[in-house]
Parts: C-alpha cells; structure tokens; sequence
C-alpha cells in the first residue's frame, strides 16, 4: 500500500489527506513542526482580538484523524533523500514515502535588517508569532508602542489587532500609497485615509534601517532609513511580504525557484514528488496570476486537485478566475477578476470609480476600453456575490451590463439600492466626460 508522506498541515495538506482519504485507503502521514493538530490561519487575530480561543480555531475534533486514519507526526524535516524517498529528521529519525507531497507554506520576509533577531520582533503568520505577541504585547502598559513594517493584508491586520488592546502603532509602509501595487490610486487613498482615522501612525515613503534593542536583548527603538528618526517601540511587526519555506529542500534534487516549481499537474521534476500552497510555484504563471500564490482557497483548490491525480485520475490545477477578499479595519474588501493597481495596468485596461461620500465605500470597475469587455472589479464596504461576477467574467459580459445590473451581484440589495442611482449617474456623467 502506498505511503503518501505530506509535509506542512496548513489548509493545503489537510485538504489533500482529507481528499485522499476520501478516494482510497493509502497510508497517510501528515508532518508539521509547528502545531499538533491543523488550524485556520486567518483566525489567529480573532484570538488575540479576544473573539475566539485557540481551540476554536481548529476546524476539526482531536478525535477526527485518528478515526479517518491520517497519521500526525510532529517533527522538523532536515532534509529530502529523493533516490532513496526518505526523509531525515532534525532529531536523527527517518521516514520512507512512496509519494511526497510539500506544503510547507511560507514565512515573513527579513531584508536582513540589524536587530531584526531581537526579541518582541515578530511576523503574523504562525502560532508562534502570536504566542510571541501575547507575550511581548499583552496591554498598552507592557507595550507602549509597536512599529509594523510593511503595508500588505498581514499588516494592517496587525495593526487591527494592537489597536483592539489601545496599543499605539507606527505604521512604516515603503510605497507612496498604501498597497498602491495592487490598488487603483482612489482606493489606495482611501485606505489612507481611514488608517488614520483609527489613529495610527501611517508613514508612507518609509523604510527601516535598523531595530535597536537594550542589554537583555530586548527591542527598544527603530530606526528610519530616510531621516534617522528613532522611534521607542516593544514591538516591532515584519510583515513585508512572505517567502517559501523551502530552506530543506536546498541540497536535494528537487528544482526550486523562489518556490518548489511545478507543472500544471503540480507536479516537481523528481517523481513521485509534488508541491502544493504557497510554497508551489507554476513554472509558467497561469493567466494573469503570479507564479507563487499565497492565497487560501488556491491552497485548498491545489489539495482538492492533486488528491484525484494521487488517486489515479490525473487532472490538471485550474484556478478560475481570480478573487480575494480581506478586511482594512472596519472596511471590507473583495476582487473578482483583474483591476489593476497604478503599476503593471496594461495600456487596454480603463477604471470606472464610484466612491460614496462617507468616505468608506466604493468601487472600481476595470474593462477592455477597445472592446468594452468587463474585466474585474474591487468593492469596498459593499458586499458582492462571487457566483454572479464568476459568471459575467466567463460569458464576457460588456461594462454597460454589468453596471446596470449590479444589484444582481449584491448580497444585500436593500442596502444597496441607496446606492444604486448614484452609481449609475456617475456612470453616465463618466461616460459622457469620456
């Protein structure tokens, strides 16, 4: 009977051994250094902000893998013998597979800052970054002000967090604008905005040249590159971006890149290899989407698929079209398609902007402005179905439909029709100005 070895149990390995399990009766083991049992990443603010515990974040009873036969094994793979499929532990063990599977997600980027190894540095990513959070940041009192660098999702998410518990930030975000490489210039701004309105310090243009911390150790300032400003701080956030955690892989056969690369059947260049999540990375990207994708449901999509090939019904990874979605403090985000921000727009690609007058609402429409076709859209503080612009993006519908038949989209179209005449008279007033 096959071994079917899968390192890393973040949502892409435990959709793949749930799948598995679900088509077959292999030997499955599932392998993680950092947690016992699996959890839901995204969840890990809501346990600091006090919404959740711990254990509410795991989605499955202790109980549950045993009864579905899914082996766990806690330990930190050293290394990958690839001609004799075994695997080396940190600790001196060896484990042989038949098939290997790599789902060792990411970890927070370090630009090999000075000090970046002090403690109450930290990323937002693992249990441990917030076991070192509540450690470092329990209250205002301990933690009288933090510092994050770097303006993604996983920083402003920080900064949500830290202003739960009255702790004041200093945000450093290296663009003009916050995320302004994804978002179009009147969102970006908006955002702006409504970080300050929080009363965080938003410092945009910025970088870090150095984290200063005392005799045991401990942070106690940054550095700003531009001015040589030194800010106090207890903490300081690293969330400029994340990268594969592959550093296991570097003496073995298998081809990397900035990732482990793969083909469309997510399979390596070894046999009986594979990668999927965050760590995978297409050898060609697929559409517009990048290589790497650290996105939740591709992982998931990545386990569902690969569990059918390992299972004997060899099918390719097809994303669908592109969407995300994620929260800037009060504000909600989605994307359906592709809108692009003020870099990398192709010459093609034009924007339709609505903003409301509070300030924490909007949206933009992205088309082809030579054939009209839509092309994606992001909605802030409106909620959309993703069924519905899924579909118009496959049948290519045109702008003009799908601004007229926004209302469709919307989850709440009672909330929506305060909204619905002052987005189509903009429409109108943009179209005639055009």
């Amino acid at each position: 009977m096959d071994h079917i070895v899968i390192i890393g149990n973040g949502i892409s390995g435990v959709t793949l051994a749930r799948h598995i399990r679900k088509l077959s009766d292999k030997k499955i083991t599932i392998i993680s250094a950092e947690t016992d049992y699996f959890f839901s990443r995204t969840a890990l603010m809501y346990v600091y902000m006090g919404h959740m515990k711990f254990e509410h974040t795991q989605p499955y009873e202790n109980w549950f893998w045993k009864k579905n036969r899914i082996e766990l094994k806690k330990g930190y793979v050293k290394n990958v013998c690839t001609k004799s499929k075994t695997l080396h532990f940190d600790k001196g063990e060896t484990m042989p597979y038949d098939k290997l599977i790599i789902a060792t997600g990411s970890k927070p980027n370090k630009f090999g800052w000075p000090g970046q190894e002090s403690n109450g540095v930290m990323g937002m990513y693992h249990k441990q970054d917030l076991e070192n959070l509540e450690k470092h940041a329990p209250n205002k009192d301990v933690c009288k002000r933090a510092v994050i660098v770097g303006g993604g999702l996983i920083g402003i998410e920080l900064a949500e967090m830290l202003n739960s518990r009255k702790i004041p930030v200093t945000f450093l975000v290296r663009e003009d604008s916050f995320w302004n490489g994804v978002l179009p210039e009147g969102e970006s701004e908006m955002i702006n905005r409504h970080i300050k309105n929080h009363h965080i310090d938003l410092r945009l243009s910025t970088n870090l040249k150095e984290i200063k911390s005392d005799e045991n150790g401990n942070v106690k300032s940054i550095i700003i590159e531009e001015t040589g400003e030194e800010i106090a701080c207890n903490v300081v956030g690293l969330t400029a971006g994340v990268t594969p955690n592959i550093d296991f892989l570097k003496d073995s056969e298998i081809e990397l890149g900035r990732g482990v690369k793969v083909n469309r059947f997510l399979e390596t260049n070894i046999k009986d290899v594979y990668a999927i999540g965050d760590c995978a990375e297409q050898h060609e990207a697929i559409g517009n989407r990048r290589p790497i994708e650290a996105v939740w449901y591709t992982g998931r999509m990545m386990g569902e698929t690969l569990a059918q090939t390992i299972c004997g019904n060899k099918i390719e990874y097809k994303p669908g079209h592109w969407f995300n979605s994620a929260k800037f403090l009060d504000i909600e985000y989605q994307t359906y398609g592709w809108v692009f921000g003020v870099r990398g727009r192709p010459e093609y690609e034009k924007h339709f902007h609505w903003k409301h007058s509070d300030d924490t609402k909007c949206i933009t429409v992205a088309y082809n402005k030579d054939t009209n076709e839509f092309l994606g859209i992001n909605t802030f503080g409106i909620r959309m179905r993703h069924e519905t612009f899924d579909k118009w993006l496959t049948e290519k519908r045109n702008v003009d439909y799908v601004i007229n038949h926004l209302s469709e989209a919307n989850f709440d179209p009672e909330f929506y029709s305060k909204f619905e005449n002052d987005i189509l008279s903009t429409y109108n007033n943009q179209l005639q100005t055009a």
